[in-house]
């Protein structure tokens, strides 16, 4: 039997379609491996957003052609989509596939093990209108599992090159979507994550009135389904409708991560960014209200060309404000084709990692206050995987990290768990009652 391993570099919608592409060939007859057994097909699916994605997957690469010489390496993703060329220049690289006829992959490869030359087909991903159905059936029993609902972003940041990658929206339809989540819960999944590029534009271009808040109010009522959870959201398509169903549903949960960026106006407005500090606090403020023990999650960038110290210092400040539960920082990254790449102002690489820490640390500071405020209550934990020989580590609904005794749990059990103490980046607690899955 052919073999086939998989390396995944990115965001939630990267690791949605390895599934959907590991399935696939699956289905074709390819036994999926690690990554490292030295299989007959390596496929590494890529992220462009900075730099450090771009050489990590060349890295992948050349680790992918050590493993096993005569194998075929597949190249997919964001940095194959926007540099076709230079990823197919790089010695050991098979076949580079775009963003687009990737239902095809398996007869690609096949193709491309008696070409022996490099095989390049990437399609403009302007021109792509249909959403690419790459279905995942939740093969692997896990308590989590991720469906993409949609593709594109239309809004061109100033420092993004995703919109370049990924293309105009599109929209999955609905019924498909809350079939493959009707799968997924039937074969144990109990959360399930919803991600597209532009998640909160999902809508565009179907027949009807859908929206976000639509599809949200379609999916959860699927039948076993314990938790629904949305990944990014941007800040000006969380509308009123959306908070409201996320407050009344019990299986939504009252999480959201909502990037902000910067904390300063102007860098906000030369990053592109369509809202302002005020707007964003007020969409806290209307959110909190609404959802009890809401957790806001966030991305900030820190070294954007131009960002001054007194920028960054208010950037800090408004971040404090807010009280995020945790935040992703990342470092300014110049990307080819992009306005910002030509901005004056770049800011050096040294300042650059001695902002970085200190917003990482002011995030652990913000996680562990946030996190504290649990201990004394009762919360429920879904036991995601084995943190220790006597312990299992879940996640809470706001997205809290808890480790408990095994007792009799077992993964995918939904427990209540007293919370009794925090440590850095996770809570400890012990089991009150389980509910397990249904014979």
């Amino acid at each position: 039997m052919k073999t086939v391993a998989f390396h995944t570099l990115g965001c939630k919608v990267n690791q949605y379609e390895s599934q959907g592409l590991a399935e696939m060939f699956a289905r074709r007859g390819y036994r999926v491996v690690p990554f490292d057994a030295g299989a007959d097909v390596y496929v590494i699916n890529t992220c462009t957003v900075t730099h450090i994605g771009d050489r990590k997957s060349r890295q992948l690469i050349r680790r992918a052609k050590r493993a096993n010489p005569d194998s075929i390496v597949v190249v997919t993703g964001c940095y194959a989509q926007v540099a076709p060329d230079e990823v197919g220049a790089i010695e050991g690289v098979d076949l580079v596939i775009g963003l687009g006829g990737r239902a095809n992959l398996v007869d690609l490869v096949e193709q491309a093990a008696g070409e022996g030359k490099t095989v390049c087909t990437v399609n403009d991903i302007e021109k792509v209108t249909c959403f690419e159905e790459l279905p995942i059936s939740g093969a692997e029993r896990r308590t989590r599992a991720f469906v993409k609902v949609q593709e594109g972003c239309r809004d061109f940041c100033t420092y993004c090159i995703i919109p370049y990658a990924r293309g105009p929206l599109r929209s999955r339809d609905p019924d498909r979507v809350r079939d493959e989540v009707r799968t997924l819960v039937d074969k144990g999944h109990r959360e399930i994550v919803l991600t597209g590029t532009h998640l909160g534009l999902y809508g565009h271009g179907l027949d009807g009135d859908w929206d976000l808040a639509a599809l949200v109010r379609y999916v959860v009522k699927v039948p076993g389904l314990w938790r629904l959870r949305l990944s990014s959201v941007e800040p000006t398509d969380i509308t009123g409708e959306l908070l409201e169903i996320i407050a009344s549903e019990p299986a939504c949960c009252p999480h959201l991560h909502i990037p902000l960026q910067s904390g300063d106006d102007e860098v906000l407005r030369r990053m592109g960014r369509r809202y302002d500090t005020s707007f964003y606090a007020g969409l806290l403020d209307k959110a909190r209200a609404l959802i009890p023990d809401l957790a806001v999650t966030t991305d900030i960038m820190v070294g954007f060309p131009g960002e001054s110290r007194d920028q960054f210092e208010r950037s800090l400040h408004f971040v404090r404000q807010m009280g995020f539960s945790r935040l992703h920082v990342f470092k300014y990254s110049p990307r080819r084709g992009t306005p910002a790449a030509r901005y004056p102002g770049q800011v050096p690489a040294r300042e650059k990692d001695r902002r970085s820490k200190e917003m990482l640390a002011l995030g652990e500071e913000l996680q562990h206050r946030f996190a504290s405020r649990y201990v004394g209550r009762t919360m429920d934990v879904l036991v995601e995987q084995e943190y220790d020989r006597e312990h299992y580590e879940g996640y809470t609904g706001n997205y809290l990290r808890v480790i408990l005794p095994k007792d009799s749990l077992h993964i995918g059990d939904l427990a209540k768990v007293f919370i009794k103490t925090v440590e850095k980046g996770y809570l400890r607690g012990i089991i009150y009652t389980k509910e397990g899955f249904p014979d």
